[in-house]
């Protein structure tokens, strides 16, 4: 083998557009996951990548686009399970269930049904093993204020991954997350403007550009499988982080 596989989810813009290129730009075989086949198209351009338009929180989208991935690479090597939502800042109370449930849906059901997948690609392929690598963030260590689905959504990440990495291990397949904080996004568009702080304050917060995330999971996806990084944490430097809270 010498040309390997990733299948990126979100891929049709931010951070899963950013990472696909970057991919792509490295040789790699790249699959597009997202709901907007067009946006897809965009992120692959020129290049030949292989466009999947899949809706992460319906088991039958998924299970067919792993099953048409598989039909095309014959195997995968890497997941990089990134999409994702967020939420307008809030207390609780004023959150609509619905919200939630939306949030939740793509957040933890979709991530679930995506590395359910990729697990079961990766160890039943010739040779077994894969890598799968979880779209994380910084709140799943340090919440920002009213961000309590998100902030909870990003909690079952972090027990998805240490727990992947750890069933993983008897069939080579490592898992790993990559916790990210204000990359340039259109999440993030209106971080420069000003942020809610754990004071009370709101507060102009700097972004990073996305492509130094996007090189992060190339770094983590290029390590041999029997070398792992559990959690990396990559965010604009002066953002408020260490001293949040």
């Amino acid at each position: 083998m010498t040309q390997r596989s990733i299948l990126v989810t979100g891929a049709g813009s931010g951070i899963g557009r950013a990472t696909a290129r970057a991919f792509i730009a490295a040789g790699w075989r790249v699959a597009l996951a997202g709901r907007r086949e067009g946006a897809l198209r965009e992120t692959a351009g020129t290049h030949d990548a292989l466009v999947l338009p899949m809706d992460v929180t319906d088991p039958a989208q998924v299970d067919s686009g792993f099953a048409l991935l598989e039909a095309e690479f014959g195997r995968l090597d890497v997941l990089f399970n990134n999409a994702g939502m967020s939420l307008p800042g809030k207390p609780i109370d004023e959150i609509a269930v619905e919200d939630w449930l939306a949030l939740s849906n793509v957040n933890i059901t979709g991530m679930f049904l995506c590395a359910r997948a990729a697990f079961g690609l990766m160890r039943r392929q010739a040779p077994q093993g894969g890598r799968i690598i979880n779209n994380g963030s910084i709140s799943a260590d340090r919440p920002r204020p009213g961000s309590a689905p998100y902030t909870m959504s990003k909690h079952a990440v972090t027990g998805l991954t240490k727990t992947l990495a750890v069933d993983g291990r008897r069939f080579d397949i490592a898992c790993g997350q990559i916790d990210i904080g204000n990359a340039a996004s259109e999440m993030t568009a209106s971080f420069s403007v000003g942020m809610p702080q754990a004071s009370g304050e709101i507060r102009p917060e700097p972004v990073m550009p996305v492509v130094h995330v996007a090189e992060a999971v190339l770094h983590m996806a290029n390590l041999p499988l029997d070398v792992n990084v559990p959690f990396m944490t990559i965010m604009a430097r002066d953002m408020p982080y260490l001293g949040r809270g």
